[in-house]
């Protein structure tokens, strides 16, 4: 845990593609309330400069080199939002340099690197933020609640996961190696399973490339990675998960998680970095329980926001840096085993999610602490 400083925290943000869209209404929340300034922006091409004064309405010193942010003094923290590849690198040297780090998923391609940053953050007292950032979801936390606190459906002995699309039609760097739908997606669902069923101990996988040719930024391209995964996730004591993931899925109308406990199931609806609540059926009690989405304005770049919570409030950090490395290491053992047709130990272990248990609501209609459910029951 880092030392409480004095607001606003000061941000360089490390590239400027499709994804800081989505993060800078964080940053213009954060930024009206006092809580954040932005202080430069970078990115490798030069002619995304402009993209800062589009989506913070003003104008801001840009460089095309990453470490001319890590060298002003008035930076804080860095948001690292580059192409995959280069995540490591620059989290460990904006740690090495003092600052505080968000890096977009995933934190490495490589478990050395992964692990460094893990042993970095540490070592300088800094806090690290990897994404994904699903379990900051008030959906996921009362999800959470139910099954692994009051365990509404017993021990969880089988679940499913998905979460897929057709594949970006931008950024060649997608379908280049290091790159892929397991790493962009997969890890998601990943993330979720392994805070609400605890570590992944082996994992075995199907993969492939299904579509070999795509036509990216304009120009067919060659696709070097896998796009299309079927894996499975072994907890131990006979508890088994699926994930289906890649860029092979047009659209899909089925819960983003399905727990399959010995007393019920519980399925969280959407997608589990947008969720649409949930819903829970028990053998002692007929139909289900639908439990309305707890926030429908929760962003998944909620990770900002939960950095910002720490550094300046000593917030507890429930996005913890050794659960990013443990599905890390459960995705790249998965890519082993879909090469070599073997199952793979996963060795690293994740720490619990530390919730504040009573901290922990429903929230639906705006209301807090209002517990909306409504009954479907089953058709006879």
């Amino acid at each position: 845990m880092t030392s409480r400083m004095a607001g606003p925290l000061r941000l360089g943000v490390i590239g400027l593609g499709s994804v800081f869209e989505p993060y800078s209404k964080s940053i213009r929340d954060l930024e009206y309330e006092g809580l954040l300034e932005t202080t430069i922006l970078c990115d490798v091409d030069a002619s995304r400069a402009s993209r800062g004064q589009m989506f913070l309405n003003r104008a801001l010193p840009f460089t095309t080199n990453y470490q001319e942010v890590l060298d002003r003094v008035d930076v804080d923290a860095v948001l690292v939002i580059t192409s995959m590849m280069e995540h490591a690198e620059i989290a460990a040297a904006a740690l090495r340099a003092g600052k505080h780090v968000l890096v977009e998923k995933p934190m490495s391609t490589n478990l050395e690197t992964a692990a460094q940053l893990v042993l970095l953050a540490a070592e300088c007292n800094r806090t690290l933020v990897c994404a994904p950032h699903v379990v900051l979801s008030p959906t996921y936390q009362a999800l959470w609640k139910k099954v692994v606190v009051d365990k509404e459906i017993g021990s969880v002995l089988t679940a499913r996961a998905r979460y897929g699309w057709s594949g970006p039609s931008w950024g060649q760097w997608f379908y280049r190696t290091g790159g892929g739908p397991l790493f962009d997606l997969g890890v998601y669902n990943i993330t979720s399973l392994v805070g609400l069923m605890g570590s992944v101990q082996r994992v075995t996988a199907m993969a492939g490339t299904a579509i070999p040719e795509r036509v990216v930024d304009g120009e067919s391209i060659k696709v070097e990675n896998f796009d299309n995964f079927q894996i499975l996730l072994d907890f131990g004591d006979s508890r088994f998960a699926s994930v289906t993931t890649g860029f092979t899925m047009q659209d899909y109308r089925s819960p983003a998680l399905e727990l399959y406990g010995l007393t019920g199931v519980a399925q969280m609806l959407g997608d589990d970095w947008a969720p649409q609540g949930y819903e829970i059926t028990k053998t002692d009690a007929p139909g289900w329980t639908l439990y309305g989405e707890a926030d429908p304005t929760w962003p998944w770049t909620a990770g900002l926001r939960h950095l910002v919570e720490c550094v300046l409030h000593e917030a507890p950090l429930l996005v913890r840096p050794e659960h990013a490395y443990h599905c890390l290491e459960v995705m790249i053992k998965a890519q082993i085993a879909a090469e070599t047709g073997k199952s793979q130990d996963v060795l690293s272990r994740a720490p619990a999610i530390p919730y504040e248990v009573d901290e922990i609501y429903i929230q639906t209609g705006g209301k807090v602490g209002h517990d909306s459910r409504i009954r479907r029951h089953r058709e006879v």
